[in-house]
């Protein structure tokens, strides 16, 4: 018993000095990264404050919450807000909005960058190259408070340039703002004008990760531009673009809320309303909460079955996934 206890009790002390050993090593490496940890902290608080942290109060969905009790002591009423939701008239209203704006999206704006970043990759001229690529970044940086501003000032039937350029030549007024038939199409234009430029960066930069050479050997072989194109610059973005497509899946539930919030009236209203704003309508402006989060929920269940769906489907045919 004596050797067998010795034993064990060797193998305990070098555990333990094997895990100090990690500890200190690990601490070794914070200290001498800690520059590029100090840089991290602003996102990583970011994330834990209004990510992580509101994750805890989602209990609230399951119960009828109430400030003055807090989130201890509401009652509970189990899936009686999801039962509510899903009876509502208005379920089947928002879903085929949110789903119809995110299919537009997903069918016009995620290309729209890739093939950009394709054709800029085709263009020579350097001056040319980089002043295309600062023009086309600019709307990234602008509100959405200003880009319906100025959607207003183009198209509005009564004040918009397009319509006084339209009667100043004898035509009929064009009504956009204000007809539903139109509200889907405006906000993906109104996307892909916004974000098209800087979506191309994650592009650009995979399209500079492949080898010159194989563009060398492809015009010694008399490839033609479109040629490489579909045989060498597609292949190789196309890890990033299934990985990007995946994260895409993710937040189809979520169509941004200030944009249609922003550019929503009551004639389009049928068309226009989405769960974001659903939510903002009854759980800020109503205060019911523990409904609104009950929604929010469902958003969140469905945007992780996407993920977790696409990423096993990517690994089946053999592609890079998330995980």
């Amino acid at each position: 018993m004596e050797p067998s206890t010795s034993v064990s009790a060797a193998q305990l002390e070098r555990r333990t000095s094997s895990k100090r050993r990690a500890r200190t090593r690990v601490w070794v490496d914070v200290k001498r990264d800690r520059y590029l940890y100090l840089l991290a902290l602003p996102g990583l608080l970011f994330f834990l404050v209004f990510k992580y942290v509101p994750i805890t109060n989602l209990v609230i969905a399951f119960q009828d919450y109430s400030p003055y009790f807090g989130v201890f002591q509401s009652p509970w009423v189990g899936f009686e807000h999801f039962s509510r939701f899903f009876a509502n008239e208005d379920f089947y209203i928002l879903l085929r909005n949110t789903l119809a704006i995110s299919f537009l999206n997903l069918l016009f704006f995620f290309p729209a960058p890739i093939i950009l970043s394709i054709m800029l990759n085709e263009v020579r001229h350097s001056i040319v190259k980089r002043t295309v690529q600062s023009l086309i970044y600019i709307p990234h940086f602008l509100s959405w408070v200003l880009i319906s501003g100025l959607t207003f000032l183009m198209f509005s039937q009564s004040e918009g340039l397009f319509n006084k350029l339209l009667l100043s030549m004898d035509k009929e007024a064009f009504d956009l703002l204000t007809n539903p038939s139109y509200f889907w199409g405006m906000l993906t234009a109104q996307s892909i004008w916004k974000e098209v430029g800087w979506g191309t960066i994650i592009f650009l930069a995979a399209i500079a990760g492949i080898d010159p050479q194989l563009y060398e050997a492809a015009v010694m072989d008399g490839a033609g531009r479109m040629r490489r194109i579909w045989h060498i610059t597609l292949p190789g973005m196309r890890n990033v673009i299934i990985i990007l497509f995946i994260l895409r899946l993710g937040t189809i539930m979520d169509t941004g809320f200030e944009q249609i919030y922003l550019m929503m009236n009551a004639a389009v209203s049928n068309v226009a309303e989405v769960f974001d704003t659903y939510v903002y309508r009854v759980g800020i402006k109503q205060g019911e909460f523990s409904y609104s989060t009950a929604i929010g929920l469902f958003k969140s269940v469905v945007g992780v079955i996407l993920v977790v769906a696409a990423n096993q489907i990517a690994k089946r045919f053999g592609q890079d996934s998330l995980y």
